[in-house]
């Protein structure tokens, strides 16, 4: 008799698929998976910089409530363009930093930041530089051969 893995919970599926597979593959595999269900710009940004509710709320400089809310029921319109600048600049990391280093590199100041970090020009209401500094780090145009 076969058995569906869908037919299993999601944690004995999960122990079945490693139990096949090696762990390398298995990390591509939940990372495409994150990207196939993680469509919501705020939910990806919230993942993958490592912020709590109350940290993504700060970024916006609203309450921890009112960041809540915004995951249930979407952000207001005038913070659309805080939110594009920031999903933008999650997608580059996304796309050029292993997951599990993204939360170090939001965090860690450089010079070229002014002696400041991703995350804290986020948090003075910088996303438009913040995504214009995460362009500039991935510019492979920059690198002369």
């Amino acid at each position: 008799m076969t058995i569906a893995i869908t037919d299993l919970s999601p944690k004995d599926a999960a122990s079945v698929l490693l139990d096949a597979v090696d762990s390398l593959w298995a990390r591509r595999l939940v990372d495409e998976l994150d990207r196939a269900v993680r469509t919501e710009p705020l939910e990806r940004f919230v993942e993958l910089w490592d912020l709590s509710n109350a940290g993504a709320a700060r970024v916006f400089g609203v309450s921890r409530q009112a960041f809540s809310k915004w995951l249930v029921s979407g952000p207001p319109a005038a913070r659309a363009a805080a939110i594009a600048d920031l999903s933008a600049a999650t997608d580059i990391l996304d796309r050029y930093v292993k997951r599990e280093r993204i939360p170090a590199v939001v965090r860690r100041q450089a010079p070229a930041l002014g002696d400041r970090s991703l995350l804290e020009m986020a948090q003075a209401g910088e996303t438009d530089a913040v995504a214009r500094a995460v362009r500039d780090m991935f510019d492979l145009r920059r690198v002369q051969p």
